[in-house]
């Protein structure tokens, strides 16, 4: 039996791949290492309690004890690594916490995976995916050709640097010790699960209470999105068939402003909800965010001609599918007003999150 490391596997993309994992390769033993921080919730699995080819455990990937205890005790073959403080305002204002999780924590889980796995790594079917961003990439320009996987890293934010710290960190294990290591960058993912300090849930949740919605800027950044059922099927794509040593981007081919973004979002909202009434409204320029990228975009042809793996679904069928999900779990967009996230909303946009 395949057994697979799925580290953060109680957050948004995470529990996504989790389900997925379960649909596709029903045999596999899936291990869930997740601290449970604000954005991990296990309600997100409650589905998998029981399944005897499921296992969570709580810890920090920073904790090397912790993470070495999990090693010694689960022959891991498979190490799908996702756990990472992923928020760019919240690296704006506390980049120590992305350091220790983002840095740190690969480390940890690297030596622990080379340690355990030794030199016949490659040879007895082990991998490592290390979870990537396009943030790592820096912005592009209006007309700049979307990015390959050897386009030189220029990160921003201290959360993009901090993914890019540890991307090179995979990569050196790689070199240096021979250690199985494959990569993924993908765009702005979205769906179900996803916590409400991103911007679909956020605004989303804004809308249904008749709050602002609060936009950086005039609105015009552009983000390529992608469903986080394709980001899914790509990842599992490159776990089986991708070649140790690559990086592959993993993207939408969606790209769009921030406003029409939510406008679009509005909208959906609005089909399926029309005693809300027009919502459009409701949108709230703010000041910008220091360092705000520009624009990603992510070249697919690397995966499209290695992998045969291309996105499905479109962005207004995803935008769809999301809206359903959150309407029909009241709970989730509850958490929106609760606790330190409200805190953090109060410091970031001040009245207008309300």
């Amino acid at each position: 039996m395949t057994t697979v490391l799925v580290t953060g596997g109680a957050g948004f993309i995470g529990a996504n791949f989790l389900h997925f994992l379960r649909r596709e390769r029903p045999r596999w033993h899936l291990i869930n290492f997740d601290l449970l921080t604000y954005a991990g919730n296990p309600e997100n699995l409650a589905d998998l309690a029981g399944d005897p080819h499921y296992t969570f455990i709580r810890g920090d990937v920073a904790d090397w004890e912790a993470v070495t205890r999990v090693f010694s005790r689960h022959d891991i073959d498979l190490v799908v690594h996702f756990a990472a403080e992923t928020h760019v305002d919240r690296s704006i204002l506390d980049p120590a916490v992305f350091v220790r999780t983002n840095v740190v924590g690969t480390g940890h889980l690297l030596e622990a995976a080379r340690r355990t796995w030794g030199p016949e790594a490659r040879a007895r079917g082990r991998r490592f995916l290390q979870i990537s961003t396009d943030e790592v990439f820096g912005s592009l320009g209006s007309h700049d050709p979307p990015v390959r996987e050897t386009a030189p890293y220029a990160p921003s934010s201290p959360y993009s640097a901090s993914k890019a710290g540890a991307d090179w960190l995979a990569r050196a294990y790689g070199r240096t010790y021979g250690l199985p290591v494959l990569l993924t960058h993908c765009s702005n993912n979205y769906g179900p699960y996803q916590f409400p300090e991103k911007l679909i849930p956020f605004a989303l949740c804004q809308a249904l209470e008749g709050k602002p919605v609060p936009i950086y800027g005039t609105g015009g950044n552009i983000r390529d999105w992608i469903y986080v059922e394709d980001h899914c099927r790509g990842l599992l794509a490159v776990l089986e068939g991708g070649e140790p040593g690559e990086s592959y981007n993993l993207g939408g081919e969606q790209e769009i402003s921030n406003l029409e973004l939510v406008r679009l979002l509005l909208a959906e909202l609005v089909a399926q909800r029309p005693d809300l009434g027009p919502r459009d409204h409701l949108i709230t320029f703010v000041p910008d965010r220091p360092g705000h990228d520009w624009r990603y975009a992510l070249d697919l042809t690397k995966v499209r001609t290695t992998l045969g793996w291309q996105p499905q679904v479109s962005l207004k069928e995803g935008l769809r599918r999301t809206v359903a999900w959150y309407l029909s779990h009241p709970g989730w967009l509850e958490r929106v007003r609760t606790g330190e996230y409200r805190h953090f909303l109060q410091r970031q946009y001040g009245g207008v999150a309300g």
